[in-house]
């Protein structure tokens, strides 16, 4: 039996050690914020409570500045702290493994190990998975830039053709949101003269769900850089060395060294398994406490979950997003164990920060764009300050300043 399960007789409430549970499943913004708040209540640091967190990877990752890790301005232990240390001090316990389904039910959690554990509150914060079989070929040879390993593959990569003797390295980059124009300006950047950047997208804008100021000044960043960029075009198929493009029915193949994959995410398959409500997008739809209605003990936030504001809109997925809805989550957990009222989850809106190339970045907040070397400082701050544990951005910091490895 897993030895998670066995202790303090977990399946037996009415023993004198039984503990409550807690488990979150997910280490990304959602699921690591969430055990870090639980942790400074007192009460779970009392041998009566267990807090779990159960994530497949060593390391947390810190998104919006993985781009940073490409150019080398950010070492990966910066923006990849392992979760031993991140949680080194506090009573959140980190479980290294792979989820393969939840009994909503029995509240049970099977891993792909073998081992069961049990659970009295859950947190699901799993996020998404890239979904690459919606184009012929896209799984050989696109890369996607979600991780930590893919940022040490495309590095690998690019070190590796930095040194061939072909004259120009051509990037093409499926998906023009956040993630496609800031990759796109990092390796323009990198890559100088020699690269040969295109950005395709099948909207007609790039950055789609931004406000306005964000695209103008991103499209003067990418057209600065002499990034091509295809609109109202779709990806037809990815060979080896080759994209092929359609444009108002006209095909084109575009010779690349390297394609990286930027869209289609989709909800992870024993998510969109679970005995609960899904929107069309295989997303959990929660109520406003960020919980399953129909099974309260259960929370749910980030990119796993359709929340709405009390006018009914769709609350945005992303990292902003999530790092406002772990300390809702947490405090509402303690809510509940205390048989107190839950607070529904209220989204504040602080605005954009994309970075535009090396030491270049725009912020945009309160109907303000400021974008060049400020905006760049600005941004890695913010950054900086939302790092998770106090001993990690002292560290980041030191680093930043005063310029040591």
């Amino acid at each position: 039996m897993n030895k998670l399960l066995s202790d303090g007789n977990q399946k037996n409430k009415h023993t004198t050690n039984y503990k409550q549970r807690i488990c979150i499943l997910g280490g990304g913004f959602g699921g690591l914020y969430t055990a870090l708040e639980l942790g400074k209540f007192p009460q779970f640091k009392h041998s009566d409570y267990e807090i779990i967190l159960i994530e497949k990877k060593e390391n947390f990752l810190f998104t919006p500045l993985l781009y940073e890790v490409v150019t080398g301005e950010l070492k990966p232990w910066e923006v990849a702290p392992s979760y031993q240390k991140l949680l080194a001090d506090s009573p959140a316990k980190f479980y290294r493994a792979e989820i393969q389904n939840v009994d909503l039910e029995q509240k049970l959690v099977s891993l792909e190990n073998g081992d069961i554990l049990n659970y009295d509150y859950l947190v699901l914060a799993v996020g998404k998975e890239t979904k690459l079989d919606i184009v012929a070929g896209a799984a050989e040879y696109a890369q996607t830039f979600r991780s930590l390993e893919d940022a040490e593959i495309l590095q690998t990569k690019l070190q590796s053709l930095e040194i061939s003797t072909i004259p120009k390295i051509r990037v093409a980059i499926a998906g023009a949101g956040p993630n496609g124009v800031e990759i796109a300006c990092k390796l323009a950047d990198r890559l100088g003269k020699r690269g040969e950047i295109h950005l395709i997208d099948r909207g007609d804008e790039i950055l789609k769900t931004l406000p306005q100021g964000c695209k103008v000044a991103s499209y003067r960043a990418l057209l600065k850089r002499d990034v091509q960029i295809h609109l109202n075009t779709s990806v037809k198929s990815i060979k080896s060395q080759e994209i092929v493009i359609e444009n108002q029915n006209q095909i084109e193949k575009i010779p690349t060294e390297l394609v990286l994959w930027t869209g289609g995410n989709q909800s992870i398959q024993w998510v969109k398994e679970l005995n609960c409500q899904h929107n069309e997008y295989g997303q959990i739809i929660a109520n406003s406490t960020l919980q399953m209605p129909t099974y309260p003990e259960v929370f749910v936030l980030g990119d796993l979950a359709e929340i709405r504001n009390k006018k009914g809109k769709i609350l945005p997925t992303t990292a902003q997003a999530a790092f406002q809805q772990a300390p809702n989550v947490a405090k509402n957990i303690f809510a509940k164990i205390k048989g107190k009222r839950l607070k529904p989850f209220r989204y504040l809106y602080l605005g954009e920060m994309l970075t535009l190339g090396v030491k270049n970045a725009l912020v945009f907040s309160f109907g303000i764009t400021l974008n060049g070397k400020l905006a760049s400082i600005i941004r890695r701050g913010v950054y900086i300050q939302r790092l998770p544990t106090l001993k990690h951005k002292m560290q980041v910091a030191k680093r930043w300043i005063l310029g040591r490895n």
